[in-house]
């Protein structure tokens, strides 16, 4: 079985936001695989994927203050800033991290960890929908 969706995430916050829920929502071919990988590509570059915990938010807000001093606003002489202070930082952000995942799935179900989620790290102070691409293959029921 393939199957390929394209969801739209809805606009958020910068920050690092649980997208596990969206994506089963746009995948629902999902519950019909017994054995196989769920591709996930994020069309954007300054935007990025990544799993991790899923329970206890201060993990995304730890994140997001790491990777604000990993890759700081205002640094004197970068030349990529024609669309803000935010834009290249984002982009280095993105770099790090990536823009895509695969996920395993066996009997219905991405095979995370309990505590594992899906992360969309949004790196923009005012950033609109991002796509993300969903490709699932494998073996169904």
């Amino acid at each position: 079985m393939w199957h390929q969706a394209v969801i739209e995430l809805k606009p958020r916050p910068r920050g690092f936001h649980l997208i596990t829920d969206e994506v089963l929502r746009g995948m629902p071919e999902l519950s019909r695989c017994t054995l196989g990988l769920l591709h996930l590509w994020l069309q954007h570059t300054s935007a990025s994927l990544t799993i991790n915990e899923n329970a206890d938010a201060a993990v995304r807000r730890d994140f997001e203050r790491f990777f604000n001093r990993l890759a700081p606003q205002g640094v004197p002489g970068y030349e990529h800033d024609y669309e803000g202070p935010d834009d290249l930082p984002a982009h280095f952000k993105a770099s790090l991290l990536g823009c895509q995942l695969s996920v395993p799935v066996r009997d219905g179900r991405l095979a995370m960890g309990t505590w594992q989620g899906l992360y969309l790290g949004e790196h923009r102070d005012h950033a609109g929908t991002r796509r993300l691409v969903m490709t699932l293959q494998g073996v169904g029921s």
